[in-house]
């Protein structure tokens, strides 16, 4: 670990002399560790069995969101692309949340969305959790996340042996059908695209910051729907969120559409636990 940990600051070009280590919680697919010279305060995660590519996309994410000038997202200093000693190393973001940080992070969240593109998708292809994701720049939306975002699911589930049965024919019939609740024209949103409650901290000043993003261009109620799913976000957001961003009036009607996707991930990730949630949402549409 101390091998990893001193690559990584030389990657950073910090050369001082280090004088704490801390472990901390980062969730469940890498390590994550508090480094602190006599220069810098850093949070450092790596994840021996990575993909080579996969804290670059990480990075190449959180900069993409970074040029917006909306939301805040960690500064990245350095990641490796070695698979034998894959990390990335950011500053350390610390705060303490106050009355106005929801307020801020919905405001913030609806200038992102504000950042439009000519095109749905993405030009890389990147991943969700430890699942690859396939991309690419479409002009559709609806084919887009029929083709890219729900079919992949279906692809990896068929695999994993969660896609079967009276599941895998009514989540088939759903894709044929897509085109009756999903739009093909609406505007390309830049996409946090993995907002749930644990991938938003705060900063200095109660200010919100985005981590771990999965990004895209697409329809931002695809957001909004999966920040509904697993909870994680206060009627002040949303307030706020709205008051810059009005959401649609089909948003209701769609929301399960778009949570659906989500919940498949979950299934292939996690296991059959949430095959009930997503059978739920097949039976409402088809």
């Amino acid at each position: 670990m101390k091998k990893i940990i001193a690559e990584a600051l030389r990657a950073a070009g910090d050369f001082g002399v280090i004088e704490n280590i801390r472990k901390v919680s980062g969730g469940d697919i890498n390590e994550s560790y508090f480094v602190q010279t006599e220069n810098q305060t850093y949070f450092l995660k790596y994840n021996l069995e990575a993909p080579e590519d996969f804290f670059r996309v990480e990075a190449e994410g959180l900069q993409l969101i970074r040029d917006t000038n909306t939301v805040r997202v960690p500064k990245v200093f350095a990641y490796s692309e070695n698979s034998n000693e894959g990390f990335l190393i950011m500053e350390w973001v610390n705060g303490k949340k106050d009355d106005n940080t929801e307020k801020l992070l919905g405001q913030k969240l609806a200038a992102l969305h504000k950042s439009h593109f000519v095109y749905h998708g993405y030009s890389k292809n990147t991943y969700i959790g430890t699942l690859p994701q396939r991309n690419r720049l479409m002009s559709s939306w609806l084919e887009y996340y029929r083709d890219y975002r729900l079919s992949g699911q279906m692809e990896i589930g068929i695999k994993k042996n969660y896609i079967r049965g009276e599941r895998g024919k009514r989540l088939e019939t759903l894709l044929n059908r897509l085109h009756e609740w999903i739009p093909a024209n609406v505007e390309a949103s830049l996409l946090h695209g993995d907002l749930w409650g644990g991938n938003w901290i705060v900063g200095p000043n109660g200010e919100p910051f985005l981590i771990d993003p999965s990004v895209m261009y697409g329809d931002r109620h695809f957001e909004i729907a999966f920040t509904e799913l697993f909870g994680g976000f206060s009627q002040d957001f949303y307030r706020s969120y709205e008051e810059y961003y009005p959401l649609s009036e089909r948003y209701e009607e769609i929301k399960p559409l778009y949570q659906l996707y989500y919940l498949l991930v979950h299934l292939n990730l996690f296991g059959e636990s949430y095959g009930g949630a997503v059978d739920r949402i097949l039976k409402m549409y088809v």
